[in-house]
């Protein structure tokens, strides 16, 4: 009884890590703005409109070579981090993301576009593509 109740526990959380060969498919509504380069190669060609998301996950927000919203910025200062969590809950909703985040209604992102469905998947794909990930 104690394993069946161990097991319970278990499976949302394995529930929410996401299908990266699905996140793969679904990254191509993302690739209009922003690409996954590394310092050697270039894993998937995309605009520059948004910041390259090679080696999201584990990086701090807002610190990358691009000009991030002073929000995000602030946001990164305070300790936000990129995870899988996190990463899902702002590429649903951006904006009330961040002002919650930063408790700050007034709060302001540049990113637009919401991802309505698959973003466990898209988190698990771009989980791939980092400094530990061997890509």
């Amino acid at each position: 009884m104690t394993a069946t109740a161990l097991l319970c526990l278990a499976t949302p959380a394995l529930a929410d890590m996401g299908d990266a060969a699905v996140g793969e498919k679904e990254f191509r509504k993302c690739k209009s703005c922003h690409q996954i380069a590394s310092a050697d190669e270039v894993i998937v060609k995309g605009g520059r409109t948004g910041p390259n998301l090679y080696g999201i996950i584990g990086r701090q927000a807002g610190i990358e070579d691009f000009r991030y919203g002073a929000d995000l910025v602030t946001a990164g200062e305070q300790g936000l981090v990129w995870n899988a969590d996190t990463l899902q809950a702002y590429i649903t909703d951006p904006r009330g993301f961040l002002r919650e985040t930063l408790g700050d209604d007034k709060a302001q992102v540049k990113m637009t576009f919401r991802l309505r469905d698959h973003q466990a998947d898209v988190a698990a794909y771009l989980a791939q593509f980092g400094q530990d990930s061997g890509s």
